[in-house]
């Protein structure tokens, strides 16, 4: 993708979705990773050139983070953006980091409590810091997410709460608006919900949770996701790195 040529992940995202090139991350919980799955999971990554590495859990219990991060860097030119699950989960030797205040809920904690923690942690870091509105969507069962942020997802038939949602993050200045089904989700965000939300704002659009197939994938992108995030699927199946990437490589975009 882009090595030494463009640090600035930003500024590679917006350049992409005005351009109409859609984006591809892999979201790697380093909890659930062994040497040689992480190995197969990097190798493969890089020789589909995917976009990004998202890195983090809404739990970390083994103390990996560092040692999933140095493999990754020491493996691979793909940006790594941290996707922390809370404030603890800050480490320099990534490139970036999402920044997510959680918009949809109404817990103080997530909205900016949490933050203000690990603001000045970041102040004094050269990470990327990548201002995000989180929202969860209900997928069809509890996620680890939303029971730790102890918080309600928007259901998944309300696009015009979810619209209005990542209208308000926009206009509060977050740079880019995450609609997640959360780790192991049942159901993906609608195409309804993605097209509903994506002709309402201007800033770029994450889609995660319960992707789990390279037709799927597409949907989301088509639908107007300008980054799709995998996890759990290519944990089980590593060749879905190939699949998704093919599909995406494959396909003519149209700029939204």
């Amino acid at each position: 993708m882009f090595a030494d040529e463009m640090k600035d992940i930003y500024t590679h995202i917006l350049k992409s979705k005005k351009e109409g090139k859609k984006l591809f991350a892999i979201l790697i919980d380093p909890d659930k990773q062994n040497n040689e799955r992480l190995s197969t999971i990097i190798n493969k990554a890089n020789k589909n050139k995917v976009d990004f590495f998202f890195v983090g859990g809404s739990l970390l219990t083994n103390d990996s983070l560092n040692s999933c991060i140095s493999n990754i860097k020491e493996n691979s030119n793909i940006p790594v953006v941290l996707f922390p699950g809370n404030a603890m989960q800050v480490h320099n030797k990534a490139d970036g980091i999402l920044f997510l205040s959680l918009i949809s809920g109404r817990n103080a904690e997530m909205l900016i409590g949490k933050q203000v923690i690990t603001a000045p942690i970041l102040k004094k870091s050269s990470l990327e810091v990548l201002s995000t509105g989180y929202m969860l969507i209900e997928s069809g069962k509890s996620t680890t997410a939303s029971y730790m942020s102890t918080t309600t997802p928007i259901p998944h038939d309300k696009n015009d709460v979810a619209v209005c949602t990542a209208i308000a993050g926009e206009m509060l200045g977050l740079k880019l608006i995450f609609m997640d089904g959360g780790s192991g989700a049942i159901n993906t965000v609608t195409e309804e919900m993605i097209k509903s939300v994506s002709e309402q704002i201007e800033c770029p659009l994450i889609i995660g949770g319960g992707i789990n197939t390279s037709e799927k994938a597409l949907e989301k992108l088509k639908a107007g996701a300008d980054v799709i995030v995998v996890g759990n699927a290519i944990e089980n199946n590593t060749d879905l790195i190939t699949e998704i990437s093919i599909k995406i490589k494959n396909t003519e975009w149209n700029a939204q």
